[in-house]
């Protein structure tokens, strides 16, 4: 077996642990009891062969344990963190998040790059579709560029839509977010998300995860890092889900680890709205504006997290979905807001056709530039118009 006792006692257990998690056949609840059964992480890698195959591990756990190989494992594994700038917080590590450790299976290690004393700040996950409508980007952003701003943490899983807009929201109000990871903390996915990544770390937040580094993204690996994304937050907030997806797994997971679970209400006729819909049915609670989030959550939590900091984006309103878009309008502008709407586009072709008899083309285009300026109106691809809220 490797020899460990050279080793400074708070980073033998972390290389421990470490092998435990690169162990073939086990996983970390097994990992678990397997300490428990042993009495400690030391004791596990003391133990003879004929002693862990005692303990019903299989054959293949067993004789990586035994001979050593899983510690060689853990050796180079932890040499190719380091020099890949990530570090391994083990289960027995003080940076631990408090909160994962209360869920069922939390992981035994996490690989992070960037801050690892982001992990224990409190937080709100915020999860939704990976194909939202404009008004589910809108509101993820906003929403988290709201929170973020008054110094929550922003947790979620990097996946483009709704996952995205959380994450760039809180960097817009210059805060900081967790992103989780479905693949090793060195494999950026989705890869254009990479210069989000590099932003996310810029500003003191942190990307993590308990898959070995170079994993890939395998489908089976997102689901499974779900109930990270909800233990390790003191909330989920649903923006857009269908009835079938990712987030109602994230969904059923924070409802188990006893977390608060908050949804934005959507158009009942999309069908991303079915999520958060049943959830709000069901007695989650409904979501508009941060302070809706904000009220809810601990007064021990209120108390830690800083004074709020004025917001880096346009427009100095706060997510609404009831919010005054036409007051200090001029009349050209109070027409073209009249037709837009927020959950869905409307090409340039069709406004100009609509409002011919009344305004001029030249004035619809002036009208529209001044409402992008004020933070009314969005222009998407292809000359598509979305109100903002």
């Amino acid at each position: 077996m490797a020899q460990t006792s050279s080793l400074p006692s708070l980073e033998t257990s972390t290389l421990q642990w470490l092998a435990l998690a690169l162990t073939p056949g086990l996983g970390p609840t097994r990992a678990r009891r397997l300490t428990e059964r042993f009495g400690s992480i030391r004791a596990v890698f003391a133990a003879t062969l004929t002693e862990l195959e005692a303990a019903g591990l299989q054959a293949v756990s067993a004789q990586a344990l035994g001979t050593g190989r899983s510690l060689e494992l853990a050796q180079d594994e932890l040499v190719r963190a380091v020099a890949g700038g990530a570090h391994v917080v083990s289960l027995e590590d003080p940076a631990y998040p408090s909160r994962l450790k209360e869920i069922y299976d939390p992981p035994i290690v996490l690989y992070v790059r960037g801050s690892v004393d982001a992990l224990a700040q409190p937080g709100i996950a915020v999860v939704g579709t990976r194909h939202p409508t404009p008004y589910g980007i809108g509101m993820a952003e906003r929403l988290g560029c709201d929170l973020a701003a008054r110094g929550l943490m922003i947790f979620s899983g990097l996946a483009r839509g709704v996952d995205a807009a959380a994450h760039r929201g809180a960097v817009n109000a210059k805060g900081k977010t967790v992103a989780v990871f479905g693949t090793g903390v060195d494999v950026v996915y989705p890869k254009e998300h990479t210069r989000l990544v590099d932003q996310i770390l810029s500003l003191g937040g942190a990307v993590i995860s308990e898959f070995p580094l170079s994993t890939f993204a395998a489908p089976q690996n997102f689901p499974i890092r779900n109930r990270i994304i909800s233990g390790i937050s003191a909330g989920v907030l649903v923006v857009e889900a269908a009835e079938y997806s990712g987030t109602r797994i994230t969904s059923r997971c924070a409802l188990e680890q006893n977390r608060e679970v908050f949804a934005v209400p959507g158009n009942v006729t999309n069908k991303n709205a079915w999520g958060p819909n049943t959830l709000i049915k069901q007695g989650a609670k409904l979501v508009a504006t941060w302070e809706d989030i904000w009220e809810e959550l601990p007064a021990d939590v209120r108390l830690t997290l800083e004074p709020p900091q004025p917001l880096e984006s346009s427009r100095q309103e706060t997510a609404s979905l009831f919010a005054d878009e036409e007051s200090r309008l001029g009349p050209h502008e109070r027409k073209i807001l009249a037709l837009l709407k927020a959950d869905e586009a409307t090409q340039i072709d069709e406004i100009v056709e609509q409002l011919e008899p009344q305004l001029s083309s030249s004035e619809i285009f002036a009208a529209l530039f001044e409402l992008e300026l004020a933070g009314k109106v969005r222009q998407l691809p292809g000359k598509n118009f979305v109100k903002s809220f």
